[in-house]
C-alpha cells in the first residue's frame, strides 16, 4: 500500500494522536483556565474517531507492511475502548474539582493511553503490537500516580511501574524466543510456520512468556498481586478507567495473539489459559467476600471477571471468540456505571470508600440505590440482567468445547461470588441507614448512571444488534 493509503487505514489513532498533541499545547497555553475545554474537546476527539472507526472501508485491510489490520473485530474493539475513555472523561470531571487536583493533564493523558489500545488490538507483528502496548502501559503508569500529594496514589504508581515493567520485560522475552525460533514476528508467517505437527519447545516456552505479559495486562491470577492496591490507591475515576478500556484492550489483545499466529498451538496454550482462567475465577470469587474497600472489593471482583472471559478463550472457536466480546462489553458498561454508584458516595465533598457507608442508601437516594442494586445484581449473573448473558454465553462456549469441568467450577466460583454483591444489595436495603451522600449527582455522572443501568435492565429486550456484531467480529477471526 501507499503511504497515503496506510495513512487512510490509520486515521482514527491519527485523529486522536493529533488531538492529544493540539490538546497538550492548548493546556498548557491556557493553563488552569481550559482545563474543562481540554476535557470536552478530548471526548469530542473519540466520538470523530469512533465515527471513523465504524466507517466500513472494507471487511479487513492490511497496512505497514502486514503490521497493521483493520478488521470487523478490531473495530467492534476500538469502538469499546473510545466508549470507556469518553465515559472516563464524563466522570472524572467533578470528582477532580472536589479533590482539587483538576489538571488538564488527565485527558491528554487518557487519550495518549487510548492511542495505543487502539495500536494493540490492530497489531499484526510483534512490533507494532509491542509499540501499542509500551505507549499505553507509560501512560498508564503516570495515571495511577496522578494525585502526587496523595500517599496512597504514589504508592499504587509505583507499585503498577515496577510490576508493570516486570510484566513488559518477560513479554519481551517471549516475543524474541518467538522471533528466535521462528525467524519473523508476522503473525502470519508465525501462523504458516507452526502447525500443529511442528510447535517447538522454543516456541511453547515463547507462548508462556507471552502470557505471562498479557496476563498481567488483565490481573489474571498468579499475576494479579497488583491490581487490588493499585485500584485501591489510585483517584477512583483512573480506577475506572483501568476497569474499562485498558482491560478491553488487554484481553482483545490477548484474544488475537494467541488466535491469529497460534491457531496451530492451540492444544499447548489451551491448557495454560485454562488454568489461568480456573484460578482467576476461584480467586475472585472467594477473595473478594473479606474486603471492606470496595475499590479493592471490586479489584478482586474484575480478576474473576477476567477469568470468566478468558473462559471463551479457551474455548478456541469462533463461538467463544463471540462470548468474549459480548462479556467484555457487558462487563465495561455494568463496571462502568458501578464505578459511577461509587464516585457518588460523597459526603460533604469528601469521597468515601468503605462498603459500610452504603448502609441504608434506599431510605436516603432511593433512585441511586435502585441502579446500584441492579449493576450489582447484573455482575453477579442474576437472570434476566445483562451479566446473567455474558456468563450464559461463556459457559455454553465452554461445554461446546468440552470444557465441563472448567465450566462446572466457573459456575460454582459465580456462586460464591454472588454473596459478595447480594450483601451490598442487602447493606442497601436492610440495614440502618448510615449519614447520608450529597444530593447533586451532577448531569454528566447521572448521564452514566441512567445509560448503565438502562443497559443492564433491559439487554435482554434490545441484545440482537450487539449479538450480530459480535458474531461478526469474531468470525473476521476464526472463519
Amino acid at each position: 500500500m501507499s503511504i497515503s493509503a496506510n495513512l487512510t487505514v490509520l486515521a482514527p489513532e491519527l485523529i486522536v494522536a493529533i488531538g492529544a498533541m493540539a490538546l497538550l499545547l492548548f493546556g498548557a497555553v491556557r493553563g488552569e483556565k481550559g482545563i474543562g475545554l481540554v476535557s470536552v474537546l478530548a471526548a469530542a476527539v473519540m466520538a470523530v474517531a469512533a465515527w471513523f472507526v465504524a466507517m466500513p472501508l472494507s471487511p479487513q485491510i492490511h497496512a505497514f507492511g502486514g503490521a497493521f489490520t483493520i478488521d470487523t473485530f478490531a473495530r467492534f474493539a476500538k469502538l469499546l475502548i473510545l466508549l470507556g475513555s469518553a465515559t472516563t472523561l464524563l466522570m472524572a470531571q467533578d470528582f477532580f474539582k472536589f479533590a482539587r487536583i483538576d489538571k488538564f493533564e488527565f485527558p491528554v493523558l487518557v487519550l495518549l493511553a487510548t492511542i495505543g489500545m487502539m495500536l494493540m488490538v490492530s497489531a499484526s507483528n510483534f512490533i507494532a503490537l509491542y509499540m501499542g502496548f509500551e505507549l499505553q502501559s507509560l501512560a498508564l503508569y503516570v495515571l495511577a500516580a496522578f494525585h502526587r500529594d496523595s500517599l496512597r496514589s504514589t504508592e499504587a504508581g509505583l507499585k503498577y511501574f515496577v510490576l508493570g515493567a516486570l510484566a513488559s520485560g518477560m513479554m519481551l522475552y517471549g516475543i524474541s524466543l518467538i522471533y528466535g525460533f521462528t525467524g519473523t514476528t508476522d503473525f502470519a508467517s508465525i501462523a504458516r510456520l507452526v502447525t500443529a505437527s511442528s510447535v517447538g519447545v522454543g516456541v511453547v516456552f515463547g507462548i508462556v512468556f507471552l502470557i505471562t505479559g498479557l496476563a498481567f495486562k488483565i490481573a489474571a491470577v498468579p499475576f494479579h498481586m497488583w491490581s487490588p492496591d493499585v485500584y485501591e490507591g489510585a483517584p477512583t475515576p483512573i480506577t475506572a478507567f483501568f476497569f474499562m478500556s485498558p482491560k478491553v484492550a488487554a484481553m482483545m489483545l490477548f484474544v488475537r495473539t494467541m488466535i491469529e499466529p497460534f491457531s496451530g498451538a492451540f492444544h499447548q496454550w489451551q491448557q495454560i489459559v485454562v488454568v489461568i482462567s480456573v484460578l482467576s475465577m476461584g480467586l475472585g470469587a472467594f477473595a473478594a467476600i473479606g474486603q471492606a474497600n470496595i475499590k479493592r472489593m471490586m479489584a478482586y471482583s474484575s480478576i474473576g471477571h477476567m477469568g470468566y472471559a478468558l473462559l471463551g478463550l479457551a474455548a478456541g472457536t469462533a463461538q467463544g471468540v463471540q462470548a468474549v466480546l459480548l462479556y467484555m462489553t457487558i462487563y465495561l458498561v455494568t463496571n462502568g456505571g458501578a464505578f459511577a454508584c461509587i464516585l457518588a458516595m460523597r459526603r460533604k465533598g469528601e469521597q468515601v470508600e468503605t462498603i459500610a457507608d452504603l448502609a441504608g442508601l434506599a431510605r436516603t437516594q432511593p433512585r441511586l440505590a435502585f441502579v446500584f442494586s441492579a449493576l450489582m445484581f447484573s455482575l453477579a449473573g442474576i437472570p434476566p440482567l445483562a451479566g446473567f448473558f455474558a456468563k450464559f454465553y461463556v459457559f455454553m462456549a465452554a461445554i461446546e468445547a468440552h470444557l465441563y469441568i472448567a465450566a462446572v467450577l466457573g459456575v460454582l466460583a459465580s456462586v460464591v461470588g454472588a454473596y459478595y454483591y447480594l450483601r451490598i444489595v442487602k447493606l442497601i436495603y436492610f440495614d440502618e441507614p448510615a449519614p447520608a451522600f450529597d444530593l447533586d449527582l451532577g448531569a454528566k455522572l447521572g448521564t452514566v448512571l441512567v445509560g448503565s443501568g438502562l443497559f443492564s435492565v433491559f439487554f435482554v429486550v434490545g441484545a440482537a444488534p450487539l449479538v450480530a456484531a459480535a458474531t461478526s467480529a469474531a468470525h473476521a477471526l476464526l472463519p
